[in-house]
């Protein structure tokens, strides 16, 4: 299957990467020139636009920043959509928006397949990622290939649009468990406790976390760039929050984290590093959260793995 790869910025561009790695045929393309070369080099084929992508590839894939981004490569993708295209949408995005896109191309005989991802850049760049898929079951089949050169783990969760609400619902998970790791970890050195110390008994306990055991080394450590900026959390936890305005569902947490980021935002710029919301608690309290032996980037330590379809218990 020949596959297009739209949008190749941090994460988007390690996931076209594992389908180089993994000898697929993927045709490229990004508004930097310069991250499209760089896959050129690694052995894709510069796309051009994305109307001839999908002229000429059985899949498109779109990676990008927003719902607006998305929409609009879709205006340029559709005209070319025909019985047999499918389009892959891998970014975070708004479930509605993505049914409606999806209900385009469907109008014109193509498939589409809702399929964010989540775990990290780290395990995007060795393909040990986890993927939600939302899509027809026999279309989940066909493109079952394509994302277990990306991802280890693979879920099937339903109909297009499912895959978008629970990604923005894990989303919102890590962005509330960065948060509270935040004050605990300003506590614990307010109390005297040793940071380095604080980590292995936290990563150690019922408290621990997959935040834990990435984000708050790189608080630790001081780098404080996990890959992951504060416009694109809020994006995230702003999407949940309107999931649960649509159901009706009276939230406490959701909307204080919402101004803890906007707070953030306002300090330190919409685009710093999600991570540096540590330093709203340093600078309250004079504080400073770091730590000996942590690194400045996280690495997927595991060994890359074929995927595969994960079958929930039922």
């Amino acid at each position: 299957m020949n596959v297009g790869f739209i949008g190749l910025g941090n994460v988007g561009g390690k996931l076209a990467g594992s389908l180089i790695r993994n000898n697929i045929d993927v045709q490229v393309y990004d508004l930097n020139v310069e991250l499209v070369a760089e896959k050129v080099t690694q052995g894709a084929v510069d796309g051009q636009n994305p109307g001839k992508m999908m002229q000429a590839c059985d899949a498109v894939i779109t990676c990008l920043p927003s719902p607006a981004a998305s929409a609009a490569v879709l205006e340029e993708l559709l005209p070319h959509v025909v019985p047999g295209k499918i389009w892959m949408e891998m970014s975070t995005t708004d479930a509605a928006e993505v049914k409606r896109l999806g209900s385009l191309v469907a109008e014109r005989g193509g498939s589409a397949v809702d399929c964010p991802v989540s775990g990290g850049c780290h395990r995007a760049d060795t393909g040990n990622i986890s993927i939600y898929a939302g899509c027809d079951r026999d279309i989940f089949d066909r493109v079952l290939p394509i994302l277990t050169c990306m991802g280890r783990r693979i879920l099937h969760v339903g109909a297009i649009g499912d895959a978008s609400i629970l990604k923005v619902m894990t989303n919102y998970l890590a962005t509330a468990n960065l948060l509270t790791l935040c004050e605990a970890l300003t506590v614990m050195k307010a109390a005297g406790m040793d940071l380095a110390m604080t980590y292995e008994a936290v990563a150690m306990s019922s408290g621990t976390s997959f935040v834990h055991e990435t984000e708050s080394q790189l608080i630790l450590s001081g780098a404080r760039d996990v890959n992951f900026t504060m416009d694109l959390v809020q994006k995230d936890i702003g999407l949940f929050q309107k999931i649960a305005d649509q159901q009706s569902v009276p939230l406490e947490i959701s909307p204080l984290m919402i101004q803890m980021m906007s707070d953030g935002q306002r300090r330190f710029g919409e685009k710093a590093q999600s991570d540096r919301m540590i330093e709203r608690l340093e600078e309250a309290t004079g504080l400073s959260i770091l730590a000996d032996g942590f690194p400045q980037e996280l690495i997927d330590e595991e060994p890359e793995e074929r995927g595969y379809e994960v079958i929930p218990n039922r």
